[in-house]
């Protein structure tokens, strides 16, 4: 059978939101750890970056709606769907404790084994896929989830036995970052301290699967509404009601731990006006933006393929970064995963809703005609897309 590459990226610029999902994704782990201290810990709160990433989200969202539109219409336009915008509360809080359990785990686990262990969600979000859309899964899309899921935990098996005690190759040595001068936790500090074993069943595994679970929950939610709920919403204006609720939930976070002043004190924004921290803002916004896109032309079974393959890729950068080795598993886990992969690109998840497919970002801005909506309901699963392709 040969790979429907026209149903997995319907358009040329799928593709490329695809690639720009999975690279900002694999920075926020990276950037998140290079600003952390010598002992794992951050010399800014946290909480207010995520604040603040979503009042630039929110900023950013406005310019691009009004390219082609202006305040007062935006204004309008919030008020005329206020029933969405209350429904974006549930993702928004689910994102909101999402961001900020990134921060509290990336201080616990070196970036490669927090991406690992945040595959857990992959069958998870197509169990909630099938309950929200009503669309199951077939066997071979099963199988690929399934096999991604192994590829993933291959990861952290632990093959020292095959190596001999000469060459020091076991898994065990792959904890200790490679010293480059002699001298390699002032090199890498970074890394000194972090749980690279993977699940301990301690409060940091509590944690962990928590985000999952927020992930989860708040992905194919946010899928639904962008396709069903809201589907006839301008996606910047939806963008703008998630960020409103998001900048709500940050700010109560705040508020509950008695730091909404003092968060914005001049000493904590110094802490925060730094390159290392600025560039996490700016990654973490351009993340949210992008996977509204994803959500809306895409699905979020597709987005856990990319979250797998960003595993990889944070392998490889974190052992030219930080030192850490790759081996066996890494290369195993690499060909599971590859296969899974290309598996499911023999037989994709199609779920467009009442979306029509993302050919240029002007399209995102336009609202649909009532021919496109008739189009869209009468075209359902299988139907070729008459669109240029990857």
């Amino acid at each position: 059978m040969s790979t429907n590459w026209r149903e997995l990226f319907p358009t040329r610029l799928t593709f490329i939101i695809f690639l720009l999902y999975m690279s900002l994704f694999i920075g926020q782990g990276i950037f998140v750890t290079a600003s952390q201290e010598s002992n794992n810990s951050y010399g800014y709160n946290t909480v207010t970056v995520v604040l603040l990433t979503e009042v630039f989200k929110l900023i950013v969202s406005t310019c691009l709606y009004c390219r082609d539109n202006n305040l007062r219409s935006l204004v309008r336009d919030v008020h005329k769907d206020r029933n969405v915008l209350a429904l974006y509360m549930v993702p928004a809080f689910l994102y909101c404790l999402y961001n900020n359990l990134a921060f509290v785990n990336l201080a616990t686990f070196d970036p490669t084994t927090y991406y690992l262990l945040l595959q857990l969600r992959v069958v998870v979000t197509g169990i909630l896929f099938q309950i929200i859309f009503k669309k199951y899964l077939s066997q071979r899309q099963w199988i690929s989830l399934i096999l991604l899921t192994l590829g993933c935990m291959l990861k952290q098996v632990d093959f020292s036995g095959f190596y001999s005690d000469a060459n020091d190759d076991s898994e065990s040595a792959a904890i200790q970052p490679i010293p480059s001068n002699g001298n390699h936790t002032a090199e890498h500090p970074q890394v000194h301290g972090k749980n690279m074993s993977g699940f301990d069943f301690s409060l940091s595994a509590v944690f962990i699967l928590a985000q999952t679970i927020f992930s989860c929950l708040a992905g194919v939610y946010n899928e639904y509404l962008l396709k069903d709920k809201g589907a006839d919403v301008n996606i910047f204006v939806q963008n703008v009601f998630m960020y409103l609720d998001s900048i709500v939930c940050n700010a109560g976070i705040l508020l509950l731990r008695g730091e909404l002043l003092d968060a914005f004190s001049p000493h904590n924004l110094g802490a925060i006006m730094r390159f290392s921290v600025i560039i996490i803002i700016v990654n973490n916004a351009a993340i949210g933006i992008v996977t509204s896109f994803f959500l809306k032309y895409m699905n979020s079974i597709l987005k856990t393929f990319a979250s797998a393959l960003e595993l990889l890729f944070t392998a490889v950068l974190c052992y030219f970064l930080f030192s850490i080795p790759i081996y066996m598993n890494t290369a195993l886990a690499i060909a599971v995963v590859s296969y899974a992969i290309y598996l499911y690109t023999q037989s994709p998840v199609v779920n467009l809703g009442k979306v029509r497919p993302l050919s240029s970002l002007s399209e995102a801005s336009s609202k649909s005609t009532a021919y496109d909506k008739r189009k869209l309901l009468d075209e359902e699963g299988d139907t070729d897309l008459e669109m240029d392709m990857v």
